[in-house]
This record gives structure tokens, C-alpha cells and sequence, in this order.
């Protein structure tokens, strides 16, 4: 049977997003262990969707909640590394910190995982990549786990990564994952990573509550550049506005909700239609009933 005492109902997410908005998700469980992850899925018999949640950063809970099982990766975030170099993570480990262990063990080649505010998981699933790199560079494979509790290990090329997309099917929740590195100088890797950090507070809202790019870049254009010539630089809907600094991005300025964020992004994709014929996807994750 399930623990219950460890298995939220009702819980309020929005202090768990980037963005601070949303409703609550009919249930939350925060595994403190793969093998208390293994046991919950195992107990569970709850006919319900189940959405694996990591840093938050970039995904919309709406306002009248998830109707299913939420489960938090956060606290799964171990990161080691073997003789040969081969860095292990655990899909709750934040990007970032990934980053800066290999730079601690001299290892170089996840420098670019610095600019990312995300969790390993959250990269994989979406190809994370910036600073003229992405996951698939460096992933050898990843160990998933499915909602009946079965471990299966998919190779890189089992996942099919393409841009901010991955072709396995959603059953499988990623639970950790091997990445292949090389020999390398630690004051070079710092001041690849220090370039990154600079380059990113020059360029994006840092400090402010956003969910990341909001649209995918298509294969001719980039979104900042037609949302720029939309005129949407700026534009608000209820307490969120379209960021001046990185109009990719959409900002939480003044208690937003869900609904005043989405409605903002499809507000911009009708503008940018409008005016260029251009069709913008969502890059950012959206969850929840309507």
C-alpha cells in the first residue's frame, strides 16, 4: 500500500514554478529515494495521470490545477563520476550544478549546462541547449521509469533527440542519466562558464519570475526576431508582460495568474501570424485543466 503521510493532496503549486502561478495538483509526491520512487509506483493503483515535475522552470500549471499525480524529481539529485570520466546525474540535479561538478573533477564538454535553468531530466526530455551545444553532445544514455514501476535503459539514439523535442513515449519519466566528458583545464572551464553567466544576464530577464524561451525558434526564423517585428515588445495581459529586454520571454510583473500568462502567449502568437504568417509554438510546458 502507499504511504499515504507521504503523498500530498491538494497541493498548491505555485510556489514550486518559476513563473509562481498555478492551482493545485490533486496529488504530489516528493520521492527522497530511487527506491522510494520504485515503491510508490509500484503501491500505486490510482487510475490517474502522473506529470514528473523538476525545477519548475519552465512550465505552466493552470489555475484550476492537475488533475492527476505530480511527482517532484528535486530531491533526487545525486551527481557522481566514474575512472573513465563518465558523469552520472540524477534527473533532479539542477543543470547548473552538473556543470560545476565537472568542472570540480577537471572535466570539460558540460560548460553550457551552466546557462541552463533547469533540471537534467527537464534537459533531456526537451534537448536542452545554448551556447552552441545541446544534451544530445554529451548523453551517452538515460534510465527511465514508467508509472508501474519498470526501470528500462535507453541509449541516446533511442530518444531520437531533435530540437527541444524527444521522440519516447511519455509513459517513461526519466530517473537518471550518463553524460561522456573529456580532460580538461579548470580556469578554461570556469571562464567558459563565467562567459556564459555574463552572456545570459546580459541577455535574458534573469532575477525575475519567468518560465525561459517561451516559443521554439522555427528552422527560418528565430521567435524573438518575429515577436520583436509583431510590435509585442512590452505588450501586457493582466499582470504579465512580454519581457523588454529578451521578448521571448514572458514575465510575471504583478501577481499574474496562469491564465494571464497563457493568454499573453497566444495573444503574441496571433499578433505574429497576423503579421508575418509565421506559426510560433510553445516551447514552455502547459499542464492542467482549462
Amino acid at each position: 500500500m502507499i504511504n499515504r503521510s507521504s503523498l500530498i493532496e491538494n497541493k498548491n503549486m505555485s510556489k514550486l514554478t518559476w513563473f509562481g502561478v498555478g492551482g493545485c495538483s490533486k496529488y504530489y509526491f516528493q520521492p527522497s529515494s530511487e527506491q522510494d520512487l520504485f515503491s510508490f509506483l509500484k503501491d500505486n493503483n490510482m487510475n490517474l495521470p502522473i506529470y514528473p515535475l523538476g525545477a519548475g522552470s519552465n512550465i505552466i500549471i493552470r489555475d484550476q490545477g492537475y488533475d492527476g499525480i505530480i511527482i517532484h524529481f528535486n530531491k533526487l539529485k545525486e551527481i557522481f563520476i566514474d575512472k573513465k570520466g563518465v558523469i552520472t546525474a540524477y534527473c533532479g540535479a539542477m543543470d547548473a550544478d552538473v556543470a560545476r561538478f565537472a568542472r570540480n573533477h577537471l572535466r570539460t564538454g558540460l560548460e553550457f549546462l551552466i546557462g541552463i535553468p533547469g533540471t537534467i531530466g527537464g534537459g533531456i526530455k526537451m534537448n536542452s541547449g545554448a551556447y552552441g551545444s545541446e544534451i544530445k553532445k554529451i548523453l551517452i544514455d538515460v534510465t527511465a521509469i514508467n508509472k508501474n514501476g519498470i526501470l528500462k535503459k535507453f541509449k541516446v539514439s533511442d530518444l531520437k533527440l531533435d530540437y527541444r523535442t524527444n521522440k519516447l513515449n511519455d509513459e517513461w519519466m526519466f530517473l537518471k542519466a550518463r553524460f561522456k566528458s573529456n580532460i580538461g583545464s579548470k580556469d578554461l572551464i570556469q571562464k567558459k562558464m563565467k562567459e556564459i553567466i555574463q552572456s545570459r544576464k546580459k541577455s535574458q530577464p534573469t532575477g525575475q519570475k519567468t518560465g525561459g524561451s517561451t516559443f521554439m525558434n522555427g528552422k527560418d526564423f528565430k521567435a524573438w526576431q518575429l515577436i520583436d517585428a509583431s510590435q509585442c515588445r512590452g505588450l501586457k495581459n493582466g499582470g504579465a508582460i512580454i519581457s523588454n529586454k529578451h521578448c521571448n520571454f514572458i514575465i510575471n510583473e504583478n501577481n499574474a495568474t496562469a491564465t494571464d500568462i497563457e493568454a499573453l502567449g497566444e495573444i503574441v502568437k496571433e499578433k505574429v501570424f497576423k503579421n508575418t504568417g509565421k506559426k510560433l509554438n510553445w516551447e514552455i510546458k502547459i499542464i492542467g485543466k482549462k
